[in-house]
């Protein structure tokens, strides 16, 4: 997928605020600081369309941009913030489960996870409950130019096998840097065939 269009819509404090669900929506979400908005810029070839900030938890909108006037990516705020407050905390949380579980034209979420670092409790946490919640997720790994391949592999590995103890079957998992520029074209591909699908069973 070439990208050839990406518009900044709006940012919505509550699920109701969000645009019309008429495209298919693609959301990306992760612990903070994990790179998600680095991401996000490398994707779309914008330098500047998710604004990226060195103070963790930053995004605490629900950020739509329309993408080839086709389907929407989604910025949403990230989780485990340790220093926001109890109440804004709660209200992130509200607001990313409200999205999750109620919009219903979400495909896919992209669950961001740092791969310099072995599993975290709420990064598995949160995956059981999407996949608990029947809600098609992949895995994507960011900064993996930051170690070896085989510190990656054992990162990775030890993920998996967490996932395993529960399920029988995992998700699609990608492996990202920013700076190199990888995952990009895998990403943008998955999007694309599911956006295929979608409008072949229109």
């Amino acid at each position: 997928m070439i990208i050839k269009n990406a518009e900044y819509i709006k940012s919505s404090a509550k699920l109701g605020q969000c645009p019309p669900p008429d495209y298919p929506e693609y959301a990306f979400t992760g612990r903070s600081n994990v790179g998600k908005s680095s991401l996000i810029n490398m994707l779309t070839g914008r330098k500047k369309l998710a604004k990226i900030s060195t103070t963790p938890g930053k995004t605490r909108t629900i950020n739509h941009f329309l993408i080839n006037e086709s389907w929407y990516l989604v910025d949403l705020p990230g989780y485990g913030y340790a220093k926001a407050s109890k109440d804004i905390k709660k209200q992130w949380n509200k607001t990313t489960l409200n999205y999750i579980l109620k919009r219903e034209n979400l495909i896919c979420l992209f669950v961001l996870l740092d791969s310099r670092h072995p599993p975290q409790k709420n990064d598995v946490l949160f995956m059981e409950f999407l996949g608990h919640n029947q809600i098609p997720f992949v895995m994507v790994f960011t900064k993996t130019d930051k170690l070896s391949e085989n510190e990656l592999k054992k990162n990775t590995f030890s993920y998996k096998k967490e996932l395993l103890l529960h399920w029988e079957f995992l998700p699609d998992i990608f492996n990202t840097s920013v700076r190199k520029k990888l995952g990009k074209n895998e990403i943008l591909d998955f999007i694309e065939k599911n956006n295929r699908y979608l409008k072949s069973n229109i």
